[in-house]
């Protein structure tokens, strides 16, 4: 027997480690959803209770009790369900409270509200002012209760203080940035139906609807108290809920109240179990399926919901409405920062700096007009405005980043291929003036009409640069290497007009043109006091006229016209006098031989 119970403890526990997980198999009882954390300041997942609402695949709508400590709200919530006390959610005065957090009964109950099925979720949160806990948990058992649920009650006992209007505060700013400002249209979600839910011994007197009304006046402030001006605003501002909001008084049940939960309703007053049934209605009037970006939520969507919607709260030393405006907008801030980079990629780049900013501007707006268009809350959405702004400044410094680097990369390239140019019209075989400008000028108007971007400034101060340096040595060059050309055309005109053509005239202004050079220059000290000589312009002038124009590039065809005038020399030297005779129109030198033959 012993070896027999051994096995069957090592079954169980393989059976456990296999399964991986606890899985719940009797949802008919309460779970806890959300739980406070040891020092009860924040809250967290309770995962037991969230497999309940996960396994649901219809739409979901849950009603929620809140309220002051021991108020009575788990017992009203075991009423609408129809539930004892030893079957329902935990009652105070009966046994220790379980209700830490939120908690959630597992059983929904099915609803047809407008022709779509709902699983209703009926919620039991932990009651205000309890010993031990901070006010900030308190205020996010408020905030969460009021975000998750579609109908919020309120639970009152007697009366309404000014302490249970400031509580409001969170649902009212909920009012503002959600339902008042686009009601009737899809929100991120609509805040809960506020039911005012106030149990009294009696029922004489002023009706709930005027304890209400009554609660919500003004309430006088000559010594300018801050705390009555809040609560004041606080009033002025539930008008916005306007039907959003509800009031229904119910009778005490029993005068015995501790023995409640063991009376069957044969045993309560007749007028609380008529009021009873008629708040059934009303909660089942009011309800409806719980809309997220203008869908309605299932099981595993309300779960994810309730997770983003957690860390929100929990973010933040005090409940936020910002912070859940923050979650709600971060989609759309996607999709509109999105929308920027799509139309900032279409760019070509580089442009100039005022086109880019132009552009940037533009697409800015178009991003910011869709978040207009989209975006939730008012007071609080101007954090999600200006965290779009921030994000799209940070993608358009990485665009200027780019365009600047593209402007460089190109500029630089333009830059280079001048440079090679300038380099190329340096080492010319014929030098021209005329040549080197118009390379020059062409050079330049290209990269000005081509080099684009915020690189432009510099890289023109590096082409002025460079194109004066070139131009300055092609110059100085230009003149020497014309100088040294004369002195050696001058001289090979001699030889020319001595031994080759016989020219008199020619060899004679060949040995002038010579002399004017070598003098004229030991005269002034420096050829470069030639270059102001008059005489040097009309040579230069010449010069460009004969080796340069636009039909005739002499750099060119040099080499080929010089063959052609040496094969054309050689030829009259050589047949062209035996052939045709003299005919020379300047004066010659006379041969011996000739003047022997002649006498």
């Amino acid at each position: 027997m012993k070896f027999s119970w051994q096995i069957a403890v090592f079954s169980t526990v393989l059976f456990i480690l296999a399964s991986g997980s606890y899985s719940i198999e009797n949802f008919h009882q309460a779970f806890p959803i959300i739980e406070p954390d040891p020092g009860h300041t924040k809250l967290r997942l309770a995962r037991e209770g969230l497999e309940a609402i996960e396994k649901i695949t219809t739409p979901i709508a849950a009603v929620a009790v809140i309220g002051p400590y021991r108020s009575g709200k788990s017992f009203t919530l075991n009423q609408l369900l129809s539930l004892s006390c030893y079957e329902g959610f935990g009652v105070g005065h009966m046994r220790d409270t379980k209700t830490k957090g939120i908690w959630v009964w597992g059983t929904p109950v099915e609803m047809d509200i407008n022709g779509v099925k709902t699983s209703v979720f009926y919620l039991d949160t932990e009651g205000f002012e309890s010993i031990g806990k901070s006010n900030v948990y308190d205020d996010r058992i408020f905030a969460l209760a009021t975000v998750m649920s579609s109908v919020l009650i309120y639970n009152l006992p007697e009366t309404i203080r000014e302490a249970d209007i400031s509580r409001l505060s969170f649902a009212v700013e909920l009012a503002e940035e959600f339902y008042g400002r686009v009601k009737g249209q899809d929100v991120a979600f609509e805040p809960a139906k506020l039911l005012w839910l106030i149990q009294r011994d009696f029922l004489q007197g002023k009706s709930v609807q005027e304890m209400v009304d009554e609660a919500l006046r003004h309430v006088p402030n000559s010594d300018d108290d801050k705390n009555i001006d809040q609560v004041n605003r606080i009033r002025d501002s539930l008008a916005i809920m306007g039907d959003n909001s509800t009031a229904f008084s119910l009778p005490q049940p029993h005068l015995q109240r501790t023995k409640l939960c063991d009376m069957k309703d044969a045993e309560l007053d007749p007028l609380y179990v008529k009021k009873r049934e008629q708040l059934k209605e009303v909660v089942a009037s009011i309800i409806r399926p719980k809309i997220v970006q203008g869908k309605s939520l299932t099981g595993k969507e309300f779960v994810s919901f309730l997770e983003q919607i957690l860390e929100a709260l929990n973010k933040g030393e005090i409940p936020s409405t910002g912070s859940l405006v923050e979650v709600f907008n971060k989609g759309i801030l996607e999709r509109c920062l999105k929308l920027y980079n799509e139309r900032t990629a279409n760019m070509v780049l580089p442009m100039p700096g005022e086109s880019l900013q132009k552009v940037h501007e533009e697409h800015k707006e178009a991003a910011m007009n869709l978040f207009d268009e989209q975006h939730f809350g008012r007071h609080h959405a101007k954090k999600s405005v200006d965290k779009l702004d921030e994000e799209i400044e940070k993608v358009y410094k990485n665009i200027l980043l780019a365009n600047e680097y593209q402007s460089s990369k190109l500029c630089e390239a333009l830059y280079t291929r001048c440079e090679d140019k300038m380099d190329h019209l340096q080492v010319l075989k014929l030098p021209t003036m005329a040549k080197f400008n118009a390379g020059f000028l062409q050079c330049n108007q290209s990269f000005h009409s081509e080099c684009v971007g915020p690189s432009k400034i510099n890289y023109e101060k590096r082409m002025i640069k460079m194109l004066e340096k070139s131009k300055s040595l092609f110059i100085k060059d230009y003149n020497n290497r014309l100088f040294n050309w004369l002195v050696a055309f001058s001289l090979v005109m001699v030889v020319v007009g001595r031994f080759i053509i016989k020219f008199f005239l020619v060899e004679i202004g060949a040995w002038i043109l010579f002399i004017f050079l070598e003098t004229y220059t030991r005269m002034f000290w420096s050829a470069e006091s030639l270059y102001y000589n008059p005489a040097w312009h009309f040579i230069v002038a010449t010069w460009e006229t004969l080796v340069y124009s636009p039909i005739l590039d002499l750099d060119r065809w040099a080499i080929p016209m010089c063959v052609i005038v040496v094969i054309f020399v050689i030829y009259w030297r050589c047949y062209g006098r035996r052939k045709h005779g003299p005919r020379w129109l300047l004066p010659v030198y006379s041969n011996p031989k000739d003047q022997h033959r002649t006498e």
